[in-house]
Formats: C-alpha cells, structure tokens, sequence
C-alpha cells in the first residue's frame, strides 16, 4: 500500500512542472497517507510507545475479543454440558 502512495505522489510532483496544483495534491496524499492510511503497527513506533510494543488500545481490544470468547465458551458449556464433558475428557486423553 505504501509502495502505491509514494509512486502516485511521484506521478503528481512529476506532473506538478506543469500546473503547482498536482504538488499541492501529492503533499495532500502523503500527509492523509501519514495520519490515516498506516496500521496501527507502524504508528506505535512513531508515537513512542511502550518497551513491550503493547499499544493500549490494542490490548484493551485483545481484552475484549478475550472477554468475549470466554463468554461464549462459558454458554456453550452450559447449553451443551454433555459434548463439553466429553471434549474435555478427549483433552485429557492426548
């Protein structure tokens, strides 16, 4: 993706020689490109983030997939308790 945004803004300072306009375009596309259009694991380099490379918004979104999958395991559990008996004796098994 970020190979597309730089040749686009080549393009456009190439064809700024002709009409300033495109320049003003392509600064447009990097900066949008800079603030937006990375992942979350290129910004947590730039905004300094912690020794552990944990972003806590990242986290508290693994928390609740986390969470969630708990929850859905706990019903299960409750809604089917004798399949989920037996997968827990073939776990003790292997």
């Amino acid at each position: 993706m970020g190979t597309i945004v730089m040749a686009g803004a080549a393009v456009l300072v190439v064809l700024g020689f002709g009409n300033s306009v495109y320049w003003l375009a392509a600064a447009a596309v990097l900066f949008l490109y800079m603030q937006y259009g990375r992942g979350p694991s290129s910004t947590s380099s730039s905004r300094g983030g912690s020794s552990s490379g944990v972003v806590p918004g990242d986290y508290r979104a693994y928390r609740d997939r986390r969470d969630k999958q708990a929850k859905w395991e706990r019903r299960y559990r409750r809604d089917r308790p004798f399949e989920s008996r037996r997968q827990e004796r073939e776990k003790k098994g292997k």
